[in-house]
């Protein structure tokens, strides 16, 4: 089997389609025309995240995203390939399989991690590099050590996932926690993802295999013009995370926006867009 489509009434989910590339099934949304960027959601998130940019970028672009492995409605083939070298080298060999040309990488949280490792070992390299709130530090402190520890024991036991979906969680506490503020919509997206077991999986597995200390050691060497997005109000990646990344990077700049927490591209979709029309064309 490809794997299932997203119901009729999910964001885009007219653009959806399944494709399989060892060693998963992948959930696929394309739309528009023109050079190819690839959209690369963040933990815990999918493809519904760029419900809003998306349509703002559709004109001069054709814009693939992509559910990463266990997240959304993408079935993870292989569960131990969660770590960040791995999602690159199956997002590349999907890449290449489909015969995309993704000159520009769009990334959110995690997914600029993504974004960025790709930039490293794609064949053909690419132009440019939008992270939006990148989440490119780990955890400090004694969560740096119990966290990983903790989702790594919850991903080892197979109930986890379903015990999570099935009690649900407070999912508008958990998006305020990031200081973003979502409408009710956005708010029941997350909730319906909140409640799937393959969904809480992917992500549990994602986040005890998560380790970003060889990307951030290369930064220095990523010469790909990029563009650090951030909001002022994250409180789940502090914006001196950006700060730092873009200070290393040889060609790297931050724009910072206000009033904005860590799903700026789904709380400011316009600005976000804007600013990446302002990057691309300059």
């Amino acid at each position: 089997m490809r794997g299932p489509l997203p119901p009729s009434d999910w964001p885009n989910a007219d653009n959806s389609q399944i494709v399989a590339s060892v060693p998963h099934r992948w959930h696929v949304q394309i739309t528009g025309r023109g050079p190819d960027i690839l959209l690369l959601h963040g933990a815990g998130a999918s493809t519904h995240s760029w419900r809003h940019l998306m349509p703002l970028l559709a004109d001069h672009h054709r814009l693939i995203a992509v559910d990463l492995p266990g997240h959304g409605f993408t079935r993870m083939g292989a569960r131990g390939r969660s770590r960040l070298p791995d999602v690159a080298a199956d997002l590349g060999r999907l890449i290449a399989q489909e015969g995309w040309a993704p000159r520009v990488i769009i990334g959110h949280s995690a997914g600029a991690a993504v974004a960025l490792q790709l930039a490293r070992t794609l064949p053909d390299g690419v132009d440019r590099i939008v992270a939006i709130n990148g989440a490119l530090e780990n955890f400090k402190g004694p969560a740096g050590w119990l966290f990983p520890l903790m989702a790594k024991m919850l991903a080892l036991n197979p109930l986890t996932g379903l015990l999570i979906s099935q009690r649900g969680t407070n999912v508008q506490s958990l998006i305020s926690a990031t200081g973003t503020k979502l409408d009710e919509d956005g708010l029941a997206l997350y909730g319906r993802l909140m409640g799937t077991r393959a969904h809480v999986d992917g992500t549990l597995a994602m986040m005890a295999q998560w380790s970003l200390d060889d990307l951030n050691r290369a930064l220095p060497q990523i010469s790909v013009p990029t563009l650090f997005i951030h909001g002022e109000n994250d409180s789940a990646v502090p914006i001196g995370v950006a700060e730092t990344a873009a200070g290393v990077m040889p060609d790297a700049r931050l724009l910072r926006l206000p009033d904005v927490g860590h799903l700026a591209q789904e709380e400011a979709p316009d600005a976000v867009a804007q600013a990446i029309t302002q990057f691309l064309a300059g």
